[in-house]
């Protein structure tokens, strides 16, 4: 797998990369900072990470999803 950028709310807010076994995660948004460097088994767990955190702030729901 290459890099896939990850997106909140049509807005890109990072990206995943192939780190060992994982995936790791590189913000790119000042909002999704706290996950900068965190490990993930899927892009799907990195989207899931950034729902709950913007959540835990009261941002708006949007629809996390990749870029084509």
């Amino acid at each position: 797998m290459s890099k896939q950028v990850i997106e909140y709310g049509g807005e890109a807010v990072g990206v995943v990369v192939p780190d060992q076994d994982r995936l790791k995660f590189l913000a790119v948004k000042y909002h999704v900072w706290d996950l900068d460097a965190q490990r993930f088994g899927s892009a799907d767990e990195a989207r899931a990470a950034i729902r709950h955190l913007l959540a835990d702030r009261g941002a708006p729901r949007h629809e996390v999803g990749a870029a084509a």
